[in-house]
């Protein structure tokens, strides 16, 4: 499901002392495509009865909901479950306090590179997997079709079933 690099990134992020908390904000920006803007910020916008997350956009982007599948939906709520001090924000610093800016977390977790590299990393993924440009752009929130076609043109799946019968 993962890419490997995306896989070493969570196993090293596991070690340090909020390894579960940094392991599941890397897991949701890279499955869901968030910005660091985008990140879960409140408990609200995770539907636990349904296992669907509310994504809100920034960049004017189209809102939306979509699933959470098993191993995140119980990342999440083993966090929520664990966290102290208590709070209506779903990642919180280490003294328990929401931050200023939802990816602030993401923006420092990722040693080399950037969290919007995992945004990138979900688009190729899902390209390379054969979806539509149109889907991506949705699941993306792009609200221009050119800045999803760069996932597209680079996919090794593009042309794959052009002369399938």
């Amino acid at each position: 499901m993962f890419g490997a690099e995306v896989q070493r990134l969570i196993k090293a992020i596991q070690g340090n002392g909020y390894g579960h908390r940094d392991a599941t904000i890397v897991l949701a920006a890279y499955r869901h495509g968030l910005r660091a803007a985008e990140l879960i910020d409140h408990w609200e916008q995770i539907d636990f009865r349904t296992a669907t997350l509310h994504v809100r956009r920034v960049k004017q982007g189209t809102p939306s909901t979509r699933p959470i599948l098993g191993d995140e939906l119980r990342a999440l709520r083993w966090l929520q479950r664990e966290q102290e001090p208590r709070s209506r924000f779903a990642f919180t610093s280490e003294r328990g306090r929401p931050n200023d800016r939802a990816g602030r977390q993401g923006r420092q977790i990722v040693i080399q590179g950037s969290p919007h590299m995992l945004r990138h990393a979900c688009g190729y993924a899902l390209a390379s997997r054969g979806h539509d440009t149109r889907a991506l752009q949705a699941y993306l929130g792009h609200r221009n079709i050119q800045h999803t076609a760069r996932y597209t043109e680079l996919s090794p799946t593009w042309f794959k079933n052009f002369w399938r019968e």
